[in-house]
Formats: C-alpha cells, structure tokens, sequence
C-alpha cells in the first residue's frame, strides 16, 4: 500500500481494455543531476528488492480498498493473487550514475511493474539522495572516518534507510541501533550533553561514563569550558584517553588549540572527534585541522541540499496486438525520454579512467577492449538472486562504491558546481 492511488485505477482501467498483461519494459532513471552536481551514488536497490519480494496485498489491504471503492472486484481479484514473476535489472548499489543512466530496469507485464512505481521511485529517490550527499562527504573527509549520526533530523524509517546508504557511500559508522541490527553497521555513540548536566560536575559525569565504558571512551568537552573540561578528561582518563567531541564554536581554531592542548598534557594519542551541522564544505574546510573523525547528521539525512534524486519511472517498452516489442516515450518538450529497452557500459581509456556513460537501445553496445559492462540481473522469474541484499548486499555495495569512485576523472573530487563528470551517449538501432 506504499502506493499512489492512481497505480490502482490505472491497472483496473488496463485490465479492463485488455492491455494489462502486455510485456511491458519500465525503466528509473534521472533526467539530470541536482544542480552543479557531477554525479551521483545509486543506493536503495537492496532494500528495493526485499520488498518487491514481498510485495503482496494481504486481506486488511483488499479490505480496505473494496470498503473505500478506489478498484472493482475484477481488480480486487487480480491483487488478491498479486506476486512479481518478471524480471529486475540494474546498476548495483554504490555504483555512479549520471544524467538518464538506466539505473533500474523492470521488464513484466504493464500490470505487474505498473503497480511498482510509487514504490521503486520513494526508495531509490531517497537512498540515492543520501549516498551522493554521503559520497561527496567522504571525499572531503580523504582518509578521515565520518560517523552517521541523523536519526533525530528524519522520519525514523527514513534514518535507518540513511544509515544504510552512508555506510554504502563510505560512512565508517552510524548512530542507528535498527540499522546496525538490519544491515550488520557498525553503530557508535557515547553521551550528549544532557549527560554532563545530569550530574553536578562535570568531574562526576566523566568519571561516571569512565568507569561504564573505561577511559577509551570520548568525552564531550564542550558543555561548559572547553579548557577545563579537557584537562579534567585527561587528569581522569590519563593517556588511555580515547577521544574528545567538539560539537561547536569555530571548529577550526578549537580544534587546533585542543590537539595542542591535549599534547601539551601527554596525551598526543587522544583522538578529536568534531560535529555541529557539518556538510561537505564544512568538512572540506577541517582538512587543515588537526582533527580525527567527524559526525555527520542533518545534513546527511536531507541529501546536503538535494534531499531527491529526481528519478523518474517510465514504460519505454511494450508488446503490441502481436506480441512485437515496440519503444514507447513521453514526447513533451521539458520531460523527453528515449523509448526502447536500455543497455550500459562504461567507457574507459587506456588509464582505466571513465569518459563517457554509453547507454544502448534496443542493443548491447559494443565493448572497446576494456570497457565495463553496468547492468547486473536482480530478479529473474520472479526469483530474487542472492547476494543483493541484507548486510551482505551493503558491503558488496560499499566495495563497489570504491571502486567506481577510483574510476572516475578526478573531477569528480571538486566540490564546486560543474556538469557531469563524463556525457551520456545513446547508441541507437
């Protein structure tokens, strides 16, 4: 039920035209990327396919729309029995995409993959928001773990769905207890300031989270004197001391005077460990700063200023009176598309740099030698092929991400406004 109501009224004005079953291709794609952005990060599809797996309408849902009138009994009677058998296409989670890059392709009947829509788009719409903002995070980090830590900026299933998606992009870690559980993250955390406050000193509630966790623990030093909070760290938790947080102030000058400080103590293994509203440009600012790890939360969960990918799902294919497959398009002059069933590689030079996005219709384009080939089979038959999804599709999605961003030009590090970092070009029948 994770659907727009007009899916519904469409497939019941299908199956009664006699259109429903006719092989049909759909396919998700962006039209561009959000502005003066140079690429994005597929993620979502794991979770996507989990739940087309699932997908099913059980009797309080039949119920419900029999009692509300939005279909007829002939179309009740279709979602009675209602399970995907075709086939799902795509770019695997953590790979690159660019402007009209296929990066999910259904192939079933019109009435199947009809009905899917709402469902593919709020998935992959979401989670690939959240890996590009994530991905461009990481970039600006270099070698410096970021940590996830949204989960009170969104709706809760959203943050978890966040969560998944920054590890995806490279996230050392997350906040998220329900993540962690689903998808095997790694979760972190220790104390806020509320915490500190609780107690009356400062000196009590450090010794107090010491002795539950042991002095590797970190330490949020600025509820009230950031100097004084850092040598009581220290003078409890000795050179063990594992970190200190700083959540706000001039992150670049506290940071500097802190690591000085903390050397100056003996304690030049204490990790800085810095948060308060950062996004890529404020992490790409900290590079000069002597800092160890950043915290990452509102930001993050609304996609950095570009909380949609603005996919789109379109029939570009489907079988006429005879069974012929014939390409399909919306012809409006802002909202073209290509009609017929879609085919990807990768272009790469003899660097084994990116160049171009070479989409093929009707087709397979032609490999030079060494590009690579970016669509994977998720589903056939109805059968959802193994190692997509649960923690084990998040790694394989978190080394893919890897490696397509070791790919592409290094452009694509800038986080200046820009065009694509390489063009799209269809090759046609």
């Amino acid at each position: 039920m994770h659907t727009d109501h007009y899916e519904l009224t469409m497939l019941q004005a299908a199956l009664q035209s006699g259109a429903a079953h006719r092989k049909s291709v759909f396919e998700a794609f962006a039209r561009r990327l959000p502005d003066g952005r140079r690429y994005g990060i597929v993620a979502g599809t794991g979770r996507l396919l989990e739940g087309i797996a699932n997908f099913r309408f059980g009797q309080p849902e039949l119920d419900y729309l029999r009692r509300t009138g939005v279909v007829n009994d002939e179309t009740l009677e279709y979602l009675a029995g209602y399970s995907f058998s075709g086939d799902v296409w795509g770019y695997p989670e953590g790979e690159a995409y660019f402007p009209n890059s296929p990066v999910l392709i259904v192939e079933s009947t019109f009435a199947e993959a009809c009905i899917l829509e709402t469902y593919v788009l709020s998935v992959l719409n979401h989670d690939s928001a959240i890996a590009s903002a994530a991905s461009r995070m990481i970039t600006a980090a270099g070698n410096r773990p970021c940590i996830e830590m949204g989960s009170r900026r969104t709706h809760e299933e959203s943050a978890t769905a966040a969560a998944r998606a920054a590890v995806i992009a490279g996230f050392d870690s997350t906040s998220n207890l329900e993540a962690g559980r689903r998808y095997g993250l790694k979760t972190v955390g220790t104390a806020a300031h509320s915490f500190t406050l609780l107690h009356d000193t400062e000196r009590e509630a450090f010794s107090a989270q010491i002795a539950a966790f042991g002095p590797e623990t970190t330490l949020l030093v600025d509820t009230y004197d950031v100097e004084a909070a850092v040598r009581t760290a220290v003078d409890l938790a000795g050179s063990r001391l594992g970190a200190v947080r700083l959540d706000s102030g001039d992150l670049v000058a506290q940071a500097q005077w802190v690591r000085l400080f903390l050397d100056e103590l003996g304690n030049d293994r204490t990790r800085i460990v810095v948060t308060s509203d950062l996004d890529e440009y404020a992490i790409a600012a900290l590079q000069s700063a002597p800092v160890d790890s950043y915290g990452v939360g509102t930001s993050l969960v609304t996609g950095s200023g570009a909380p949609t990918a603005s996919m789109v799902y379109k029939l570009v294919s489907r079988t006429d009176d005879a069974g012929v497959f014939t390409p399909v398009a919306k012809a409006a002059k802002n909202k073209t598309s290509k009609g017929g069933r879609k085919y990807a590689l990768r272009r790469l030079n003899e660097r084994g740099t990116a160049t171009h996005e070479i989409v093929g219709i009707g087709r397979p384009s032609e490999d030079d030698g060494n590009d690579r080939q970016l669509l994977q089979q998720f589903i056939k038959n109805g059968e959802l092929l193994p190692g997509w999804t649960g923690a084990e599709g998040v790694q394989r999605a978190r080394r893919r991400h890897a490696d397509t961003m070791r790919e592409l030009p290094a452009v694509v590090n800038r986080l200046q406004r820009g065009e694509a970092a390489i063009p799209t070009i269809y090759e046609e029948d």
